[in-house]
């Protein structure tokens, strides 16, 4: 482990865990690299201990950041009317939560996307005055119209594009699926967004499409979630705009160096999600990536590298890859390093050496097909392959009790009937109520640490 800081960054280490023995022929390098960043202000990821969460616990934090919180306002949203209320004193809770001389706006959006405050192409500096100017703006807003949420996205790196800060991001409330503009148009918004800005998004009540909410937050790196009962909105965004608040470093990235004749089988985040990072890597370099991160406060994350090195005899060894946290430099100098570990190879022919698995590669590897199951399985139930999805569901439950990881448990136990975990043996419940189905869905990928 290596780990490098200058005084105005959080400071961040990069722990290495692997069974870098492979046999006579062995290929397949697996490593789990433990990202931590402490020195930030609020917890962002898998929470550190005694770590504080409410912005004012963040004293001489300079402003550095600049939020638009994007509110749904199509016609759905008057029913019931309490919806539009809830997400009203939801967007009202959040301005309150801003810290002072962050720079904000609100938008609303229906089948176009129109500023409700500041107004003008600008954003507001948060103090008392535009938070009680905000919260008067939020009064006026209605109901009506459709949903366009590419729109609202490509308004909102507009506005976020006048802050001269590191930190960039955005909130987004949707009730609805997005169908006032082609599936096209809202993957085009998300390409042209991905990297400005960080977003998280959220589903309110039962009739939006999970995959198009998890696509946003996947796409610009947020958190995706459910909030299936609107009058939990408030309590929601408020932690939301905490989490935010506590960013302190923008555009982290790993980067992954590889020598000759290295290839690279995949890279994703393992914890506290698994999202896919593969495809996003950007050439930097003779045989280095980077995969972006993007924002930090104090936290920690897990992510899962494998390699496939060239073939070696018993007794070799290599370097089989570099991982670097790297930060750009203003003015397009060389990037900062921030830490730095390494994966290795070594050919044995001890048999209890080469063929043991990595307790943090094992887990993860769990919990990455646990994700992948409940997918395949919710969409087998939709289609009515019952037994495709009995078969995907049950390897669910059996992979969730076998990792611990209790809350994805609960949720399969609303959509099937465990007969017995440890095997994975259930049966499909004949009436799940949507909010569950959804809920299951949406938090799919949420992962459980292993115990160290």
């Amino acid at each position: 482990m290596a780990n490098f800081s200058k005084s105005n960054v959080p400071r961040f280490s990069v722990d290495v865990y692997q069974n870098e023995y492979l046999p006579e022929g062995g290929r397949e390098v697996n490593a789990i690299v433990t990202v931590t960043s402490t020195g930030g202000g609020t917890t962002g990821g898998v929470p550190l201990a005694g770590a504080s969460s409410t912005p004012s616990a963040l004293p001489g934090h300079s402003p550095n950041a600049a939020v638009v919180i994007m509110v749904d306002c199509s016609g759905s949203m008057d029913y019931p009317p309490t919806k539009m209320r809830n997400a009203r004193d939801a967007t009202a809770a959040a301005v309150d939560t801003l810290r002072d001389g962050v720079a904000f706006a609100i938008v609303d959006g229906t089948h176009v996307a129109r500023e409700v405050f500041p107004g003008n192409g600008r954003l507001a500096i948060a103090d008392r005055q535009t938070r009680a100017q905000a919260k008067e703006a939020l009064r006026r807003l209605s109901a009506g119209g459709g949903t366009a949420i590419g729109t609202w996205l490509r308004l909102a790196d507009r506005l976020l594009a006048t802050a001269d800060v590191p930190i960039r991001h955005g909130i987004l409330l949707t009730d609805g699926r997005n169908e006032h503009e082609a599936p096209e148009d809202l993957k085009a918004a998300l390409d042209s967004c991905a990297g400005r800005f960080t977003c998280d998004a959220r589903g309110v009540s039962t009739d939006w499409e999970v995959k198009e909410v998890t696509a946003i937050a996947s796409a610009l790196l947020g958190t995706a979630d459910i909030v299936a009962d609107p009058a939990g909105l408030a309590a929601d965004f408020t932690s939301m705009m905490e989490n935010a608040m506590g960013k302190e470093i923008a555009d982290v990235a790993l980067r992954l160096w590889t020598p000759v004749g290295v290839e690279i089988a995949f890279v994703k985040q393992v914890a506290p999600t698994v999202e896919e990072l593969t495809g996003r890597r950007t050439e930097a370099g003779p045989r280095a990536g980077d995969y972006p991160t993007g924002s930090w406060g104090d936290e920690s994350r897990d992510y899962h590298l494998c390699v496939r090195v060239p073939e070696a005899g018993i007794g070799q060894e290599m370097l089989a890859a570099r991982v670097s946290l790297i930060l750009p430099t203003p003015g397009g100098g060389a990037p900062e390093v921030l830490s730095q570990g390494l994966v290795r190879a070594v050919w044995t022919d001890d048999m209890a050496a080469s063929t043991s698995i990595n307790p943090q590669v094992a887990h993860y590897t769990g919990q990455a097909e646990l994700a992948q199951v409940i997918q395949q399985g919710l969409d087998a139930r939709k289609s009515g392959d019952f037994d495709g999805a009995t078969a995907k569901l049950g390897r669910a439950v059996q992979l969730a009790a076998s990792s611990g990881n209790a809350d994805t448990a609960k949720l399969l136990s609303k959509v099937v009937d465990v007969v017995d975990a440890a095997t994975g043996t259930v049966r499909l419940k004949a009436k799940v109520a949507d909010a569950d189905e959804m809920t299951l869905e949406t938090r799919s990928t949420k992962t459980v640490r292993v115990k160290k």
